[in-house]
């Protein structure tokens, strides 16, 4: 093209002088670059993790058995350094795999790892990294483990938790799996896992759980043994009676695991009955109370993930209780002096029934001071300071009052609930305001009393109140605030209904030691501590952090304490009062009379006491009528006995506190129709202040309560009769104060039927005195 032709629109001509450029390439897309970066990315992580794994493979060897497969004595101490008890020897007898029943083999098959004898079922890497997960994340501990991995966690490494620990089990296991045989690793596992009752191996599990050789067990003994080693002192029904439940269910798991591997014909597994175990026979050096403490701080340390069971087991543990010794051997002494000096069960069958279990708390630290277990851990072996299996009764009764105080509760006709507000007490009367099930409680020997301050209805345990205040409340409040004060909220039958009230839960008498010293220390709860210091080869492991927060305000508390007081004090709890200090606590009574229970405090020890029946041969729970020779037993009577004595020789030497009471409005004590001097002594009722008309009670802290030199002897209750709200203008004859019975004490005469709710606000010296009853009405059907 020439200089001089046009150019063409829309291009420029081009330099000839200047070179072209070379041509650009496409440009790829962002999706293709992302998914080349991936590919690379995995392949470069395939490749390191198969380094790995070749690496792993060929760094770790298989070590020698580890030596917790000898395992040493665990040392217990009491928290002065002296000495509790020394546990034994580790229970284990090998044997071969051939002296083993098909069945028993087939139900831990069925238990632990039903693909053992499969290529696949060396290793689980998806249960492993469930658990390494859980383990990192802080979620809790979980075995991600098949037998193989169990075996080499049992023989060559350790019960420790940790990653390292299970890469190690993951290499060691596939090389174990190469150089032993499937029946060799089944057999070493057998002889090596932990059944609970120090019995390590199938062989020592037969004779301690069953009394015979392992080659004897039949299938549905194997299956028990088999489902023992996911929980084994758990699922021990003989010990803790309480999870025969979900022992039964873990039973029934791998039995129906044995007939889906035709291990078992449905018409064997339809034929199979429960093999109860044999009462456990533990070792002669943890006789007397030793082997309980043992028990419970074992209980404390796996319960609280600070070691697990079977780690514990292996030994080495040096460990400092908060157990006083001058007070362990004070609850065995009154214990002693109280009960088990008085039992003939030649003369009297009943006494064979007779249990006792105690347990004691410093509110203000939360540390167990005391245990009292039984009567010998080598003839009973079942803790009853720790069981949860008998009604708490009556004992319940100050979490309902609390939790009205807390929430600032109203009666059916809107009043507040105070301690003098006033309730129906009539015998079986219906609650009102309930849309469940028709519910009419009786009291106590059927007893009525008609129109009652919640305060008098403490004192003489009124069913028919507390009942009718649990739903003023709610129940789901009270339960609630139960728990809050320390009751665990897997107690069995705590349900939020009108009858929790009447305590029908089984809390342990630990449980309920904890829920009192809440209460002892102005509603401040710190969960209960057992342990003071653990060490393990010099290093000390690390415990649960010790710490408190108000769990119901001072004032709750605080008032639920004045009433308690008055338990003590003119209730049926009096016998309490040879504590010879200032005390707070309740009665109760189990259904059928099959446990009797007294709570108690100072405010510095908060004790509770239980007497409880059961058949020695059988465990069934069994009636205390007749026992020590007296017609009932209650709370009022042995266990408050017990308390009272315990409590003046465990606080021997230290000055009487006196409580520090801060009371919720209307709770000051006014005139009592069942009381009509008002006070607490005969002194208070000469130095009451002048200026008013009769006595009053000013200050709670203020009080003295009689302090008796020896036990109270047991009377009849006499029944004062009782004027309906009487209007205080003179000074009325005060008569002695009297106990009684749980639910009975002190309880006036009583005419006419029943009579309809009536509530009243606190009586004060310049408020006009209440108006005059209702007429009472028919009784409700």
């Amino acid at each position: 093209m020439s200089e001089d032709q046009p150019h063409r629109p829309g291009w420029a001509p081009r330099d000839p002088t200047v070179p072209t450029p070379p041509p650009k390439r496409p440009r790829r897309s962002r999706p293709r670059r992302i998914l080349r970066a991936l590919l690379g990315t995995f392949l470069l992580g395939t490749l390191l993790l198969l380094g790995g794994l070749v690496a792993g493979y060929l760094l770790v060897d298989i070590p020698p058995a580890n030596s917790a497969a000898i395992a040493q004595s665990n040392v217990y101490l009491y928290s002065d350094g002296s000495q509790i008890a020394r546990d034994g020897e580790v229970n284990r007898e090998n044997v071969r795999l051939m002296h083993v029943p098909a069945s028993v083999r087939h139900a831990v098959l069925a238990a632990e790892d039903r693909d053992f004898y499969s290529d696949r079922a060396v290793v689980d890497p998806k249960a492993m990294v469930r658990a390494t997960w859980n383990t990192v994340t802080g979620k809790g501990r979980q075995s991600g483990s098949t037998i193989t991995q169990q075996y080499v966690k049992n023989y060559y490494l350790g019960q420790e938790q940790t990653i390292t620990r299970k890469v190690k089990e993951f290499f060691i296991a596939i090389k174990l799996n190469r150089e032993k045989s499937k029946d060799e690793i089944l057999e070493g596992y057998l002889n090596t896992s932990y059944f609970g009752r120090n019995a390590y191996g199938i062989q020592a599990a037969a004779r301690a759980y069953y009394g015979k050789d392992a080659g004897h067990l039949d299938t549905a003994e194997g299956a028990y043994l088999a489902s023992l080693l996911k929980a084994p002192s758990a699922y021990d029904v003989a010990t803790h009676p309480e999870n025969r439940t979900k022992a039964l269910g873990r039973w029934s798991y791998v039995l129906d695991g044995m007939v889906k591997e035709k291990w078992l014909s449905p018409a064997e597994r339809t034929g199979t009955a429960f093999p109860s175990p044999q009462t456990a026979r533990p070792a002669t050096g943890l006789s007397g109370q030793r082997g309980y403490l043992v028990q419970a701080v074992e209980e404390y340390l796996t319960g609280n993930g600070i070691v697990d069971e079977k780690t514990l087991a292996g030994g080495g543990f040096r460990i400092t209780t908060t157990l006083e010794k001058e007070k362990q051997d004070a609850f065995v002494t009154a214990v002693e002096d109280q009960v088990m000096s008085k039992l003939d069960p030649a003369r009297n069958p009943t006494d064979r029934f007779v249990r006792v279990g105690g347990a004691a708390i410093d509110p203000a630290t939360g540390r167990v001071l005391a245990l009292y277990g039984g009567i010998d851990y080598t003839r009973q072996y079942v803790n009853n300071a720790t069981r949860r299996d008998y009604q708490v009764g009556s004992t319940f009764k100050p979490f309902v009052l609390t939790a009205a105080l807390q929430h600032g509760s109203l009666t059916q006709e809107g009043e507040r609930i105070t301690p003098n507000t006033y309730y129906d007490g009539t015998d079986k009367r219906p609650v009102l305001g309930w849309d469940g099930d028709y519910y009419a409680p009786g009291n106590e020997d059927d007893e009525s009393y008609g129109d009652i301050t919640v305060r008098s209805a403490t004192d003489s345990s009124v069913n028919a109140v507390y009942a009718q205040m649990a739903v003023d409340v709610g129940p789901a409040k009270v339960r609630e605030t139960a728990v809050a004060l320390g009751v665990p909220k897997s107690t069995p039958d705590l349900n939020a209904s009108p009858s929790i009230a009447l305590g029908p839960a089984t809390a342990s008498v630990l449980d309920m030691a904890e829920a009192y010293a809440t209460l002892a220390n102005h509603g401040r709860h710190g969960t209960y501590s057992l342990v003071e210091k653990v060490t393990k080869d010099g290093e000390d492991l690390e415990l649960p952090a010790s710490g408190s927060r108000q769990a119901v305000t001072r004032e709750a508390a605080d008032t639920t304490t004045s009433v308690l007081r008055s338990v003590v004090e003119f209730g049926s709890g009096t016998a309490a009062l040879t504590a010879g200090r200032p005390a707070a606590g309740k009665t109760g009574t189990a259904e059928d009379d099959k446990a009797a229970w007294f709570a108690g405090y100072t405010p510095d020890l908060a004790t509770v006491v239980t007497m409880m029946g059961q058949d020695p041969d059988t465990g069934e729970q069994k009636s205390l009528y007749g026992a020590l020779g007296l017609p009932r037993i209650n709370g009022g009577g042995p266990p408050a006995e017990i308390w009272g004595q315990f409590t003046r020789d465990a606080l021997a030497g230290t000055e009487p506190q006196e409580f520090e009471l801060e009371l919720g409005a209307g709770a000051q004590e006014s005139w009592d129709p069942l009381r009509p001097d008002g006070s607490d002594t005969a002194e208070e009722w000469e130095e009451s202040d002048e200026g008013m008309e009769g006595p009053q009670r000013t200050q709670d802290h203020t009080r003295t309560p009689p302090v008796p030199l020896t036990p109270l002897t047991p009377q009849a209750p006499q029944k004062p009769q009782r004027p309906a709200r009487p209007e205080p203008q003179t000074e009325p004859e005060r008569p002695a104060a009297q106990g009684g019975v749980d639910g009975g004490a002190t309880a006036p005469d009583q005419s006419g039927g029943g009579t309809p709710p009536v509530t009243t606000t606190e009586s004060t010296p310049e408020a006009a005195p209440p108006p005059p009853p209702v007429q009472p009405a028919a009784s409700p059907s």
